[in-house]
Order: structure tokens, then sequence, then C-alpha cells
């Protein structure tokens, strides 16, 4: 694929503490401060003078139950970016909501809010929740079957899509002399009535600087994927091979563009979890310094909620018991369950090897090395049709990315992969992504 003119994409995912399971225990930790929101300011503020694209929060509405070794808190993810927006001028902010735990007018106005808080930064990762845990917070007996979420998933989308263009752009007058504040004709109600939806519209805020927040999905089962390519403007998706992650590229792309999209306005960005060193002996130490961190219950829990099996009564230097793992079951729609099979299958690991290997990043990719190794996997994916960017994921905060950022940008700069200054203001901008039209204008011109 040519690589002319393109440059990579980057987001910094923070995870409370960091990505790696035990990277609170880390010496150089700070998990006193997972609850300061200056504490997450002053990142974003780290990734910002970087000009990396944006800043990814992930959510899920239920609390992990390997909490007794785990740092699971974190704040809600509009409450939590809006106080980042106040903090930044230009990094994009990209927050979790569920479309299965969430009513779509409530969403709409909060990511609305947010794009114009923030002038135009807000992005929103789109979520069914894979966690059964949740429907017990929401009043349900049980979690809605996979095929069912993305089903409501879609038509959720198309409500709040309507939603968010149903001011036009130009029905905001504010004309104190003319008393106009409003041309009521150029907002619309939407009147949406579905199997899953009845909501009358329109919005309570006018359209938003992007249009529209920037679309934002991770999920790489079939669902996914077809949501994906129908709807998403960048992807969070998990890769351990350059195979895998090429496989993924291609196919999306290519199914985007069956639906008449412009493959290149859609951004697959896979989670990178850097371990950096001065050689590459120094970085393994140090990732095996935070493995040997680990609690085995809360990995064993970890591994349980992937793939549906619990191995706390097995040996944990023996084998993986592959024949108890059901890949026919419901667990096995999801991508990240297959992500883990495929590991078993591959490397046929230890059950202590395999829950080291997902600690360190939930089974996004971990990179061990010397900066320079790291840039030379960033840019071998990214130029063999893997990837558009990453999601970086120091394993711990800060430390994790102060060296990400002082170490492997100025690689990726001097090779003419990452840009010096940001060159737009919005979210939008820094994706490379248009603004979209009005679907209500757009009906409209159509009708003329």
């Amino acid at each position: 694929m040519s690589n002319a003119g393109r440059q990579l994409t980057l987001n910094l995912f923070i995870y409370p503490g960091g990505h790696h399971e035990a990277a609170w225990r880390y010496k150089e930790s700070e998990p006193e401060r997972v609850l300061d929101i200056r504490y997450y300011q002053e990142l974003a503020q780290k990734a910002e003078a970087a000009k990396f694209d944006a800043v990814f929060l992930a959510d899920g509405p239920s609390l992990a139950e390997n909490v007794r070794y785990s740092s699971r808190v974190r704040f809600e993810p509009v409450t939590w970016l809006t106080a980042i927006a106040a903090a930044t001028e230009k990094i994009g902010l990209i927050g979790t909501a569920s479309t299965t735990y969430n009513e779509p007018y409530n969403l709409a106005r909060l990511f609305a809010s947010l794009d114009h808080i923030s002038g135009g930064r807000a992005g929103w990762n789109i979520v069914t929740t894979s966690d059964a845990g949740a429907a017990h917070n929401f009043g349900l007996p049980e979690h809605p079957p996979h095929g069912e979420r993305y089903e409501k998933a879609r038509e959720f989308l198309d409500v709040v899509t309507r939603l968010w263009d149903s001011w036009e752009d130009d029905a905001l007058l504010a004309d104190p002399r003319s008393g106009v504040f409003a041309d009521a004709d150029k907002v619309h109600r939407i009147d949406h009535v579905g199997k899953h939806y009845r909501v009358r519209g329109p919005l309570n805020i006018s359209r938003s600087p992007q249009g529209r927040p920037v679309y934002v999905q991770a999920g790489s089962s079939e669902d996914g994927r077809s949501f994906a390519a129908q709807f998403a403007e960048a992807i969070f998706t998990a890769h351990q091979t350059l195979q895998s992650a090429q496989e993924f590229y291609s196919d999306i792309k290519a199914r985007a563009a069956a639906l008449g999209r412009r493959p290149e306005h859609l951004r697959i960005l896979p989670g990178i979890s850097p371990f950096l060193g001065s050689t590459e002996a120094e970085a393994r130490r140090l990732e095996e310094e935070i493995d040997d961190l680990i609690q085995p219950a809360a990995s064993l829990d970890q591994l349980k909620r992937m793939v549906g099996v619990d191995l706390g009564g097995y040996d944990l230097d023996g084998p993986v018991p592959r024949h108890i793992i059901d890949t026919k079951g419901p667990k096995g729609l999801a991508s990240r369950f297959q992500l883990v099979v495929d590991i078993v299958d591959r490397e046929n690991p230890t059950i202590r090897q395999l829950i080291r290997r997902l600690a360190g990043a939930r089974g996004h990719r971990v990179v061990v090395g010397t900066p320079e190794q790291v840039a030379n996997e960033i840019q071998s994916w990214f130029e063999q049709g893997a990837a558009d960017g990453f999601n970086v994921m120091p394993p711990w905060l800060t430390g994790g990315f102060d060296h990400f950022v002082d170490e492997v940008v100025p690689i990726l700069r001097k090779r003419g992969l990452f840009r010096q200054d940001y060159s737009g203001a919005t979210l939008r901008d820094h994706f490379g992504l248009p603004r979209p039209d009005s679907l209500f204008a757009a009906e409209q011109r159509k009708s003329a």
C-alpha cells in the first residue's frame, strides 16, 4: 500500500495507574492519585505538548470482580473529559459510553455538550458492553445476547446521529436586533419510532463544532466488524501478530469501501504497550519486575472473564487445559476471547505464562525493547498495512508515558512519521476526517 503523505495517529489510552495489571504496585507509580483530576490533566497536557491526536478513557458500567487486587476505580468519562478540556486546548477527547446501558437522548446531550465545551474535540467510543454483571446495575435480569446488543446499537446510533443533526448549522442566530434567537424552520424533530426506542427530539443544544463527535468503535467480532465498517471513523483493536492486524485492517477497509465509504476516513488503531530500556535486556528486566507483582488470583479472574473458564484449581505451571474452553458458546463470539484462544493454540503456554502475557495489556500487543526497536515495530505495522496509528498504552504511569514521549516520539518525527505540530484544532482535523453535513439539511436539499 502507498504511504505517501501518511502520518501516524497516536492516542494516549489512559488506564488508572497504567495498563499493566500490577502497575499500581510498581515503585514508580502513584496509585494514591487515581481519583485526582490534576493527575489526568497533567497527563493530557504532556500528550498535547507531544502533539498526540487524543486522550482516551475506557469505561464500563460495573465494578470488576478483582478490585481486591487491581486498580479498578475510575471517573465517569464525560465528566473526566470535561475537566481535561478545561486544562488543554487542542488534544482530542475520546470517552466510552455503552449503547446497552444508556438512553440516546441523554448520551447525545452529554457528547454534544463536551464538543461545544472543548471547541470540537469530542469522540465517542461506542461499545455494547461485554460484562454481563452490568445488567444487575440497571434492573435487568440478564445481559442481552451479543447479536441483540449490536442490533440495538445500530438503532441507538441512528437516533443519536439524527439528534446531533436536528439543528442545522446556521439555525442558531442569537440576533438581538431582530429578536430572533433561532430559525425554528431549521430545528427539527426526529420523530423516531423503532423497535427499541421512541424519541421525538430535537436536541436542546445546537449543532456542535464538529457537526458530530467522532464515532469510535472497539470490537473485532463479526458483528463488531460489520458495525465498524458501516459507522466507525476510528477503530480501537487488539492484535498480537502483524498477520492478524493486516487481515483485520484489509477486511475493515474493504467492507467500508463496499458500503460506499472512503477507506481513508476510517482510522484503524491497535493498542501497543511499550516497555522501554536503554538496552533490550534492561527493558525485559523492567517487564519482569512488574510481572513479578502480579496477584495470580486477580489474573485468573481476568482470564475467566475473557474465556469463561475457571482455572483456579489447576497447576499454574501446567499447560492451559484447552479442551475445557468452549469455542461454540456465547463467549466465542467475542473478539478478545478469540485472541486468547489464538495465543493458547499458537504458543501452548503454561497457565502462569498466559496470565503474565495478558497482564501486560489485557491482550493488546506488548513491545519490549529500546526506543529504536519500539519505533521500528510501530513503523513496520504502519507501513505494512496493519495500522493507521496506535493507542499508546503505558504499562505504568506516569513514567511509562514520559519515556515514550521523550525517547520514541522524536525517532518517529525524525523518520517523518509523526507531526511536528497540530495543523487544526478539532479531533476531526487531527484524524483527517471531514465535517459531516446535517442529515436534515441534506434531505431538504434533495427535496428542493
